[in-house]
């Protein structure tokens, strides 16, 4: 395994649309939502260190997060926990990161990755990323993974590939990017699946620290400035003020629209490994197993279901007996204070979310 490899994983979101399981204070990827006895963020730890060297694996996350973190990754140095503490994008968060492994291991090379993601075959993920890290290692571009996408999804952001500019390294396909396009609409995400020139955007990155430092200060010259800043603090005791400070003075952005929208060294290699976000219930149930004939997802100990189909039935280790009848396409989650019944479907739970935050709800949020 190469010493110049690192990983990056951000960890520092909220997770809000798995409510009420995901909270403010114990957010998704800190949860076993799959039932597979480990959470996302270990799940996606344990998978990057079959990439790079697990000394080199650094989490950045919000410093409310700490004792979450020490308890799920004790084997984690404390050195390698970025803690952010403000909420500023992933820009920020990447400048973070980088600037502090710039004074570490300048010539390294490194992915960035959010700490949530489903995978469906890990063998061919592991190989896809290392591909594309030892492509990226000696190519002064930035990369980021496309997945070839299966239906005109409206919850992730597009990729335009460009198919006259593209080549193959070590069996694997990539491109130069034409576009990057947010979440569009359900016509628009349409049009681009029968086009065939479009990929999600995985949010997956992949660049030596040469190549991002240069593009951060070509396009995001005032955040590159304040982290750069630190050559000689990072690493030391004068650290966390400084980052308070420059998180304090740092604009908040995406590393997409700040950098790869603007740079002209953008390229995308194809992810071919089975891949979604699993931001939103309805993604995690077109991911998971179904429990029996009637394509429910359940994740329960002790249930009757009589009459119900395509649903969710979750309960959150409380011993209860849940008994569903006539439901269909539907969302049954209970925890210990709160129990969610309605539609299978993102606007019904975004509109409980909205109902939260404007009926004196916010403490359970």
């Amino acid at each position: 395994m190469n010493d110049k490899y690192y990983a990056v994983i951000m960890a520092g979101g909220v997770g809000s649309r798995f409510w009420p399981v995901s909270r403010n204070e114990m957010p998704k990827q800190f949860l076993d939502i799959l039932g597979v006895g480990k959470t996302f963020l270990q799940m996606t730890v344990d998978r990057f260190a079959k990439i790079v060297p697990r000394k080199n694996i650094l989490i950045v996350t919000a410093a409310k997060y700490k004792d979450l973190i020490e308890q799920q990754l004790p084997d984690i140095k404390p050195e390698n926990v970025l803690y952010e503490p403000y909420k500023r994008n992933t820009a920020p968060c990447i400048a973070y990161a980088t600037y502090k492994l710039i004074s570490r291991h300048p010539d390294a090379t490194v992915v960035v990755s959010p700490s949530d993601h489903y995978i469906a075959d890990e063998v061919m993920f592991v190989d896809t990323i290392s591909t594309v890290m030892n492509y990226a290692s000696t190519n002064d571009e930035l990369f980021t993974v496309g997945i070839k996408p299966t239906s005109p999804n409206v919850n992730y952001g597009y990729i335009q590939a460009n198919k006259k500019r593209g080549f193959e390294f070590e069996g694997h396909k990539a491109y130069a990017v034409k576009t990057f396009t947010e979440k569009p609409d359900a016509e628009l995400a349409k049009v681009f699946l029968e086009s065939g020139e479009f990929l999600w955007n995985s949010g997956i990155f992949i660049w030596n620290l040469k190549t991002i430092r240069s593009e951060l200060e070509n396009c995001l010259p005032n955040v590159a400035s304040l982290f750069s800043a630190g050559e000689g603090i990072y690493d030391t005791d004068a650290e966390p003020a400084f980052i308070k400070k420059v998180y304090e003075d740092s604009t908040t952005i995406s590393i997409d629209y700040g950098v790869m929208e603007k740079t002209r060294k953008a390229h995308v290699f194809e992810g071919l490994f089975g891949w979604s976000d699993l931001g939103t219930w309805q993604s995690l149930y077109e991911q998971v197993p179904k429990s029996d004939a009637q394509a429910n997802a359940v994740q329960a100990a002790n249930v009757i279901l009589k009459k119900v189909g395509g649903s969710i039935v979750f309960e959150a280790d409380n011993g209860k007996l849940v008994v569903v009848k006539g439901l269909k396409d539907y969302l049954v989650i209970d925890t210990k204070d709160a129990l969610m019944i309605c539609p299978r479907d993102d606007a019904a739970v975004k509109e409980i979310l909205v109902d939260l935050a404007v009926k004196d709800k916010e403490s359970y949020l």
